[in-house]
């Protein structure tokens, strides 16, 4: 009896393996997307009126931001704007 136990545990522990590492995969990708692709930002390589990158508090220098992905110019624009206080 106690070896049946034994095996019931082991293919439980298994199956449960098997079944959460798709749902593991699936959040991974999708805290590594958190930030939005420029179209999705709708952005520009060209300030708007007197707001662009630079004065943004998102902007990562040299040429990076914490909401969109890749590299931006601190000469653009997005809607995700904040201008800095």
């Amino acid at each position: 009896m106690a070896k049946r136990q034994s095996e019931c545990s082991r293919r439980t522990l298994i199956a449960a393996t098997i079944t959460g590492m798709p749902a593991a995969l699936l959040l991974r990708t999708a805290a590594a997307s958190d930030k939005m692709t420029k179209p999705q930002a709708e952005y520009q390589d060209r300030p708007n009126g007197i707001y662009s990158c630079g004065l943004c508090t998102l902007f990562v220098a040299p040429d990076g931001c914490k909401v969109v992905e890749g590299a931006i110019s601190k000469d653009g624009w997005c809607k995700a704007f904040a201008p800095v206080d």
